[in-house]
This record gives C-alpha cells, sequence and structure tokens, in this order.
C-alpha cells in the first residue's frame, strides 16, 4: 500500500500580477494551479545547487572559462570529459 502524503491546507497573499503568471505556466503544462505552485517550490527547496555547481553555473552566465567539447564523436566527446 502506497504512503499517503499529508497535506495541509494554506493561504498566501500574492501579487495578481504573479497569480496571473503561475495560472499561465500551470495551463501552459496542463497542470491545476495547486499541483504547479507545489511542485515549483519542491524543486527550489529540495535542489539547492552546491557551492562548486554554483561557481560552475555563475561562469557559464559570464561565459567565463568555458571549454570547447568535441562533440563531432562520441568517443572523443565521452574521452574529453
Amino acid at each position: 500500500m502506497d504512503a499517503v502524503l499529508e497535506r495541509k491546507q494554506t493561504a498566501f497573499r500574492l501579487s495578481t500580477e504573479l497569480l496571473a503568471k503561475l495560472k499561465e505556466a500551470a495551463t501552459r503544462e496542463n497542470r491545476s494551479l495547486n499541483n504547479y505552485v507545489e511542485s515549483v517550490l519542491m524543486e527550489v527547496v529540495y535542489n539547492n545547487p552546491n557551492k562548486l555547481t554554483i561557481k560552475a553555473m555563475r561562469e557559464a552566465r559570464e561565459k567565463r572559462e568555458l571549454e570547447t567539447l568535441a562533440a563531432d564523436n562520441l568517443e572523443t566527446l565521452i574521452s574529453s570529459l
């Protein structure tokens, strides 16, 4: 038998603009607003990148220290990693 997740109803005050954007995003993904908001919050809370990943993300955004990978051949690509 699968465990049932306990849920607690709560209320938040959101700007009307943010609420509209959330509803649009939920509709695009064919999901309920509740399901969409919960999944976005879970992503933020449970998927925190570590310091090394944050540094790499910052470097990629700033286009610093980027390597060029040879992607024309799978074996070459794998060996370059």
